[in-house]
């Protein structure tokens, strides 16, 4: 499992998103307080931005993010008005390796998983010679989103018909997913917890709150979630799982605050 964030709006630097916070993702990592699931997530931790429109980033390391002597230096000097953060908690199984820790990326966009799925189930999603830069769950999802990417897809849609056709071949699946290409967020819940707060500097998207304001809202389990400059829209997900007829959702009103 893990926790993770992201952010669209303002120049803001890491420190001011993973450091500063008096509940920011350190202490998520080390005392969740709204995971399903009883796991510290301290395996790995990464941050990724937008040096440049289009052009995404990276730096992950191994073990928590306390243990880093040089992420304090970094995340005072990087800058940018999106970016992802993630601290992870690998599931049993799955190695513990730098190509293993989110946010992953294609080069032009970010993804991090908050969850687990079956690679084994869900193994014919992926095209013949595509490989995944680790052997772990998230990384498997990560391809699978750049080969959607790859072949035209929006991202908007991408990842909520990625979400569906994995929760069709694995239905013990935990699918919070975050993805963004430095112009739009999108995220689902489908197992686990996120919430959001909105104002005229940006939107920011979280597993849990960073602090104990109430001006967080709570996104219901099985939802997208998409963020731009224009504001938040939430709705429903639109899956159809075996033996389970099509709906009529529409998207939903803005969900009550925290």
């Amino acid at each position: 499992m893990c926790r993770h964030f992201a952010w669209l709006g303002a120049d803001r630097s890491v420190k001011e998103l993973v450091l500063d916070p008096p509940y920011g993702l350190p202490k998520q990592a080390a005392r969740p307080r709204w995971q399903h699931i009883d796991l510290i997530n301290q395996d790995g931790f990464g941050v990724g931005w937008f040096p440049a429109p289009g052009t995404a980033t990276t730096y992950r390391r191994v073990g928590p993010i306390e243990a880093d002597p040089d992420f304090p230096t970094l995340a005072s000097a990087v800058v940018s008005d999106c970016m992802i953060g993630a601290a992870r908690g690998a599931s049993p199984g799955m190695p513990i390796e730098e190509k293993a820790t989110a946010p992953f990326t294609n080069g032009t966009a970010l993804m991090s998983l908050n969850g687990h799925l079956n690679v084994g189930l869900t193994a014919s999603l992926l095209e013949p010679g595509r490989v995944p830069e680790s052997t772990c769950d998230a990384a498997h999802l990560a391809a699978l989103l750049w080969q959607r990417l790859d072949a035209g897809a929006q991202l908007t849609a991408a990842v909520p018909e990625l979400v569906s056709d994995i929760a069709a071949l694995d239905q013990n699946a935990c699918l919070n997913l975050l993805a963004t290409d430095g112009l739009t967020l999108v995220a689902t819940t489908w197992g686990e917890t996120l919430c959001y707060r909105s104002d005229e500097q940006g939107t920011l998207l979280a597993s849990e709150p960073f602090d104990d304001e109430d001006d967080w809202i709570k996104v219901p389990d099985r939802h997208l979630v998409i963020a731009d400059p224009l504001g938040v829209t939430v709705m429903p997900l639109r899956i159809t799982l075996p033996h389970q007829e099509t709906g009529s959702e529409q998207p939903s009103s803005v969900p009550d605050p925290i």
